[in-house]
């Protein structure tokens, strides 16, 4: 969705309520007293001629010999917790602090849902009126233990949450003390053998069910079994050496009191937690239905799409609105803190999530636990695993192909029709870390273009942590967003950042003037993406971008994009123009009797001759008529007349086969 300007933000101190603290864990004597001694190696420099980057590594190291836990198990867990950044002490979208996620979430969850505002009509179909819901936000329960971790950190290291939420090294020591009280909390020995320490880190995910548990457990062990080697956000280099051989005792697993979880009913790979909360089908009011269609997906039509989401609000409310039958719905939903997943649609029928019925009828949506507009309300590393298992496992599943015209964002979906397209949504947004995320799916963004300067193609790859283009309207509209890294390059009208952006007309009517607002996408290249070449000059490169000419800064020694190979379309000779679709229909003479006309409705961009563009699929024009509940009557409509998906400009777009002129790599 639109990312809000006014998120909330986290207090300063989570008041303790005597009446309702839970027992204390079993702790050896003097925990807290020695916690004391660790206090002066909190926020001290490294020892003279040792080396400021390397500081962290031995936080790490003081941290674990004071709590007796196993430093490899400690850099694994943060490791899988935040990759070892700090975020300068900013807290994660559920209120985790530093680089152990300690998470202090008082009132960082309130928010509104995704598709709440009502730009966007969900469905995106034009045969039935706009669905606009405007479901208020429920009331949150009490905070789950999963949301309260720095304040038991606390109370167990004897530091003070504010030391806790911004001094890192406090922060390692309150999640080795929280590793170390699981621990003697299962009666098991403070060993110095990571592979002992099984329950305890499954019960450090803070979850509720032995499944999630023991995801986020195997995810711990796999990470100390190949070892991770990088340099934080904060400059900070930290290593962790790999142990191929490491076997953990999870028979512990049926010792940490947790709950048998279920995935009975869900479509999911066993490599994750997963539950099935299913979204309503129900009939209401007056020919009134939600909230998704049935269907029998892939038999009637083929899944080519996967649409990455976030929520814009927190993990109990937006289960509440997937269960409402007069809402909204999508596939899954992925929780912050454990990577958790629960299923609420079926892939074999349609879920109303993308705003383009089109994509809708070709898509599984993922809706991932966020908010675009807070850059610092960092997404934590169990979640981007968890999302990468799962799209693995339904692409290869349903023939999807991983790349970024198959694997699309929110905000890359196309406008249905003209009208639409100034409403739709724009999540993730630009601080999703799609490098990352397509590592994690086993297909890294690399260079297949052996030179550089004559490629007809270019893959958009930046540097996500030092790529940082200034957006505004975070909080405030017009003001600047805090500094962070982004996975998106900004685009210009001439070879010269203090040139105009270029121009979308249809994100922006009716001068197409763009703006740096972080939900205005009418001048930004995502990672990932791909374009063809239009020129280049020194340090800049130009891509042909929604019928113009589009130059971002592309410099040898710090590339944002690099060579690459693609099928490329253009118009074909004699044309000076051809139309640009937001939705590959077919023609009228496809459509059987009973089933109304769904018009070709060209966008408002062209397609001048002479430019060129990344081509993806070439698709049959197809149509999927549910507009009743009773099923009797639905039917897909596939035409005759043939598409190609281009990457046109922030968001892909279609191109009749007839217009187009195809050159193979």
């Amino acid at each position: 969705m639109r990312g809000h300007a006014t998120e909330p933000t986290l207090p300063t101190h989570l008041p303790t309520d005597p009446g309702r603290r839970r027992p204390r864990l079993r702790r050896a004597a003097g925990a807290v007293a020695s916690a004391a001694l660790l206090l002066p190696l909190l926020g001290a420099a490294p020892a003279a001629g040792g080396d400021s980057a390397t500081r962290m590594q031995h936080d790490f190291a003081a941290a674990a010999d004071q709590y007796h836990v196993p430093r490899s198990l400690l850099l694994a867990v943060s490791y899988l917790q935040s990759r070892w950044d700090t975020h300068a002490g900013a807290p994660s979208v559920t209120g985790g602090y530093g680089p152990m996620h300690l998470t202090d979430a008082r009132t960082a969850l309130a928010g509104a849902p995704h598709h709440s505002e009502g730009t966007e009509d969900a469905r995106g179909d034009s045969a039935r009126p706009a669905l606009h819901p405007t479901t208020e936000v429920p009331a949150l329960a009490e905070l789950p233990p999963r949301l309260r971790t720095l304040t038991k950190a606390a109370e167990l290291t004897g530091l003070p949450a504010k030391r806790l939420r911004t001094d890192p090294a406090a922060n390692l020591a309150g999640g080795a003390a929280l590793l170390a009280a699981a621990q003697r909390d299962l009666a098991e020995p403070l060993s110095t053998d990571p592979a002992d320490w099984y329950g305890a880190v499954a019960r450090f995910s803070g979850a509720d069910d032995t499944a999630t548990a023991a995801a986020y457990a195997d995810d711990v062990y796999d990470v100390l079994r190949t070892g991770e080697r990088r340099t934080t956000d904060e400059g900070q280099r930290v290593t962790l050496a790999a142990r191929p051989e490491l076997a953990p005792d999870t028979a512990q697993l049926r010792r940490t009191g947790l709950r048998k979880g279920s995935a009975a009913g869900t479509e999911c790979p066993t490599t994750v937690s997963c539950e099935w909360i299913p979204a309503p089908y129900e009939e209401f009011g007056d020919g009134d239905y939600g909230n998704h269609d049935l269907g029998d997906r892939p038999a009637s039509q083929s899944i080519r799409y996967i649409v990455v989401h976030d929520t814009e609000g927190a993990w109990d409310g937006v289960l509440n609105m997937v269960q409402d039958p007069t809402y909204v719905s999508w596939n899954y939903t992925l929780r912050s803190t454990d990577g958790h997943i629960a299923q609420h649609v079926k892939a074999k029928d349609v879920a109303w999530h993308a705003g383009n019925w089109y994509i809708n009828a070709k898509s599984i949506g993922l809706e991932h636990e966020g908010f675009l507009a807070n850059p610092d309300a960092w997404y934590t590393e169990s979640m981007y695993r968890a999302s990468a298992r799962l799209v693995t496992y339904l692409a290869a599943k349903y023939g999807i192909p991983l790349d970024r015209q198959h694997i699309l964002g929110h905000d890359t979906v196309p406008g249905p029709t003209t009208s639409t397209v100034p409403g739709m949504h724009t999540d993730p947004g630009p601080y999703w870390d799609w490098r990352h995320y397509f590592s994690l799916l086993g297909h890294p963004f690399e260079r297949t273009a052996h030179l550089r300067g004559d490629s007809a193609v270019v893959t958009i790859r930046p540097d996500y942590a030092s790529n940082r283009p200034t957006y505004t309207g975070c909080t405030t509209s017009g003001q600047a967003c805090a500094a962070h890294g982004s996975s998106e390059v900004r685009l210009y009208s001439k070879a010269d950042t203090s040139s105009a952006l270029v121009k979308d007309i249809g994100t922006n009517p009716p001068d197409g003037t763009s703006t740096s607002d972080v939900n205005d996408v009418g001048a930004r290249a995502s990672t990932g993406q791909q374009y063809a070449v239009a020129e280049r000059k020194g340090d800049w490169t130009a891509i042909w971008y929604l019928g113009q000419k589009a130059w971002f800064r592309n410099p040898a020694a710090n590339p944002t994009a690099v060579s690459a190979v693609g099928a490329l379309v253009t118009p074909k000779d004699g044309l000076s123009e051809i139309p640009v679709y937001g939705r590959a229909y077919p023609e009228a003479s496809a459509y059987p009797a009973g089933v109304p006309v769904q018009a070709v409705s060209p966008l408002s961009y062209k397609l001048p001759a002479g430019q060129k563009y990344v081509a993806g699929d070439k698709v049959p024009g197809e149509y999927d008529y549910a507009v009743t509940f009773d099923t009797a009557s639905h039917r897909v409509v596939v035409g005759k007349d043939q598409y190609y998906e281009i990457q046109f400009g922030h968001r892909v777009a279609f191109v009749r086969a007839a217009d187009v002129r195809l050159t193979l790599p």
